[in-house]
């Protein structure tokens, strides 16, 4: 049916959960992950540059991540970079090698992340929600223009709260998972 595309509207709700699985990637969770240093932007060539792009991230152990930057002259931007992007990590320099120790979160630490995992989630779920008020509207809007039947708009009205209790759901367990994950000692 050209009216709502159901298919459109599942990629847009999918597109917030998986949005939510990139923050939560970023969120440190006292286990070292590559991911915590997504946001880190290097200074070097004459611009600023994704770590990503000067050097290879690796997690050798649970506790530590290494960088392994391609151009010596790079090493220090690429130190002072994860030193000043606000992580709370204090890297290393080995030569070509920078070590960044992951520290244990302590409790207060633990309970702030939380909150912002919560928060993220929040951001998600308001996301599908919008993306189901849309598909509600141009429903509306097809059977008031006569493009649908009663019994259609009935049909495609709980097939995307369908889809929106699924997007919440994974959402839900998302956020449960990643909280407990914070939380753990």
């Amino acid at each position: 049916m050209s009216e709502i595309d159901i298919d459109d509207i599942e990629r847009r709700m999918k597109g917030a959960a998986e949005s939510l699985k990139q923050e939560f990637a970023g969120l440190r969770t006292g286990r070292a992950n590559a991911a915590i240093l997504d946001p880190v932007v290097v200074d070097c060539y004459g611009s600023d540059m994704p770590l990503n792009q000067v050097g290879t991230v690796t997690v050798p152990e649970a506790r530590m991540i290494s960088v392994q930057v391609w151009d010596k002259g790079n090493v220090a931007a690429v130190e002072k970079a994860i030193r000043n992007a606000g992580l709370g990590l204090n890297p290393m320099n080995d030569g070509l090698l920078i070590r960044i120790p992951v520290p244990e979160l302590n409790e207060e630490r633990r309970a702030e992340l939380a909150k912002v995992a919560g928060k993220y989630a929040e951001q998600a779920r308001i996301a599908v929600r919008n993306v189901r008020r849309d598909g509600m509207d141009t429903l509306k809007k097809s059977e008031k223009d006569k493009e649908i039947s009663g019994d259609e708009h009935k049909m495609w009205s709980e097939e995307v709260q369908n889809l929106t209790d699924k997007y919440v759901g994974e959402i839900d367990q998302l956020t449960s998972t990643k909280e407990s994950e914070i939380m753990q000692v």
